[in-house]
């Protein structure tokens, strides 16, 4: 008997706080996902870190062995010139000497990888005035471009998902939330397609040094607005029609990102999704927005009783005097 009320209690707990019990449950989760991640990449990448080290080693002791007028401390300060430059989107390479990273092309990538939070980093303002109107820049624009893509969407997305849907499902009669999730998919089947597998394979051909993989790569990091900066193309210094070519790619990354956009917002209103994100929202108190409206309602009825009792006494106000008669001066009336 005890055992069977105290299950039934705990039971009545976990019902009452479900909400609370998901939501720690998804915390818990996503920090398991974070641990297992960095167990990955580490156990991954670690090695080739390795391998990679101990290469530059031997180049740098076979470089000192071979110039043995240049002493190792300057051989260091040379090579932490080189690298400061190189985060700054410099480099010291003759063959790359004739790009320039701040021409018109180059400057409207970046302000777009800047206001779509892309952000590669291969390019960085170098002046104190540019890292100042960066900040300004940025402030800005970021809600600028946020207001923008919400409303490209929202207006995309009715005439790419929610009437074809009720087109299927008024015209045709089948089930809203079957043609739903067949039409998601689709959606996101031809996303994928065009702004991806097609893409990648371009920018195999176009970029010497990427195969299909590091071109997807780039696809995923860019649209993902992940934006390492292991990867930008157009950076080669054979590269044909660079300027156009930087366009294009801006082009790309703004219509790819819309898209991505459409096809999340499609895959959120599918019925399935709405019930399973409402398992880690709070609930409303049920009888917190009932006294709420009682006493909203209450309040409005007084103030209507109150209105209408004001009226009535300014239309007596503003109505003539009536002298009243007495009775007995209508009883003498009718004795004469």
């Amino acid at each position: 008997m005890l055992q069977s009320l105290a299950g039934s209690s705990c039971v009545r707990l976990v019902e009452q706080h479900r909400s609370a019990w998901c939501f720690a449950l998804l915390v818990l989760g996503y920090l398991l996902y974070l641990v297992f991640g960095a167990v990955v990449f580490s156990s991954v990448e670690l090695p080739y870190e390795d391998l990679l080290r101990q290469e530059l080693g031997k180049l740098k002791q076979r470089f000192l062995e071979e110039h043995a007028c240049l002493s190792e401390q300057q051989l260091e300060q040379f090579l932490m010139r080189v690298l400061e430059a190189s985060n700054y989107g410099v480099s010291v390479l003759s063959n790359a000497s004739g790009n320039w990273n701040w021409d018109f092309t180059s400057s409207l990538f970046f302000a777009s990888t800047v206001l779509s939070t892309t952000g590669y980093g291969h390019t960085v303002p170098l002046s104190d005035g540019g890292k100042a109107f960066c900040i300004i820049y940025s402030v800005i624009g970021i809600p600028f471009t946020l207001l923008f893509l919400t409303a490209v969407v929202q207006r995309i997305i009715v005439y790419v998902t929610r009437r074809p849907v009720l087109y299927f499902h008024i015209r045709w009669g089948f089930s809203k939330q079957i043609v739903a999730i067949i039409h998601a998919i689709l959606l996101g089947f031809i996303t994928v397609s065009c702004f991806f597998l097609i893409p990648a394979a371009i920018f195999s051909v176009l970029e010497d040094d990427w195969n299909f993989l590091e071109s997807f790569y780039f696809c995923f990091i860019s649209l993902s607005t992940i934006g390492l900066g292991d990867y930008v193309p157009g950076e080669g210094y054979n590269q044909k029609f660079r300027e156009l070519y930087k366009i294009g790619i801006t082009c790309y990354l703004l219509l790819g990102l819309i898209a991505m956009l459409v096809v999340l917002e499609t895959f959120c209103e599918l019925h399935e999704l709405k019930k399973f994100r409402k398992l880690f929202y709070v609930k409303k108190d049920k009888e917190e927005d009932q006294v709420h409206i009682m006493e909203h309602d209450q309040l409005s009825f007084s103030s209507i009783s109150d209105q209408a009792a004001s009226m009535k006494d300014d239309q007596k106000a503003n109505e003539p005097f009536v002298t009243s008669q007495s009775p007995t001066s209508n009883d003498s009336s009718l004795n004469n």
